[in-house]
């Protein structure tokens, strides 16, 4: 299975087949599925369009309904342990998105954020067609080693990561906002980190490491954690 490829073909999904699913394989590889931190507690529900207050366009006829304890850096998990999941899918021709204008009808004080998924004829684009930061503007100089990092999707196309080189691998950080852009997309940026951290170690799966230290933040930034790869 090479979730790595994915990354550079990867699209959010929005056009979606009503064809049913077997959930099986999607159970699976949830529980296999490499965790960041193991000292939260998170959990899922899959759920129909029914089950969901859904304030997009369009809809899919299943999502990920993903829940934590709200906790330490709980969104940074979620969206490194789904980020894979995500791989997962399209590499199955299952196409999926990260959905922060969903919310579960029954209420739960731990739900966070959803997915939506489903057989779609639409999963895939050329690489010529991501919007996406230079890798100049994601890092103190460009790496190649940077580009899935580079080519993660984020809350509006936000990217709000950037890495700069130590010794031994990188300090990431991430973008600070003004009052406005954080009340519209700060709630999420967490779970972008764990999204761009999660193509890192798809791509470098023998060899990442991820621990926060103490480190001072940077100009327009605050400093998330240390990484190697």
């Amino acid at each position: 299975m090479d979730l790595a490829s994915q990354i550079y073909v990867r699209k959010s999904c929005r056009n979606y087949l009503d064809d049913e699913m077997d959930m099986t394989p999607i159970k699976e590889f949830i529980s296999k599925a490499k965790v960041l931190n193991s000292d939260i507690d998170y959990s899922y529900k899959i759920l129909t369009k029914d089950e969901l207050s859904i304030k997009t366009r369009w809809k899919s006829p299943y999502y990920l309904a993903l829940y934590s304890e709200k906790k330490g850096n709980y969104g940074t998990n979620l969206g490194f342990i789904f980020q894979q999941l995500s791989l997962y899918m399209q590499s199955i021709d299952i196409g999926s998105c990260w959905v922060g204008m969903a919310t579960v009808k029954q209420k739960d004080p731990n739900f966070v954020i959803a997915i939506s998924f489903g057989k779609s004829n639409d999963l895939t684009r050329d690489i010529s067609k991501f919007k996406r930061k230079e890798l100049s503007k994601i890092a103190d100089r460009e790496d190649e080693k940077l580009i899935p990092a580079q080519l993660a999707p984020s809350a509006v196309n936000s990217q709000p990561w950037y890495f700069k080189h130590t010794d031994d691998g990188f300090d990431v950080y991430k973008t600070k906002h003004n009052i406005v852009k954080q009340k519209i997309i700060g709630k999420w940026n967490d779970i972008d980190m764990g999204i761009a951290l999660s193509h890192l170690y798809v791509s470098n799966p023998d060899t990442f490491e991820f621990e926060f230290k103490n480190k001072e933040d940077m100009k327009g930034h605050s400093y998330f954690g240390s990484l190697k790869i």
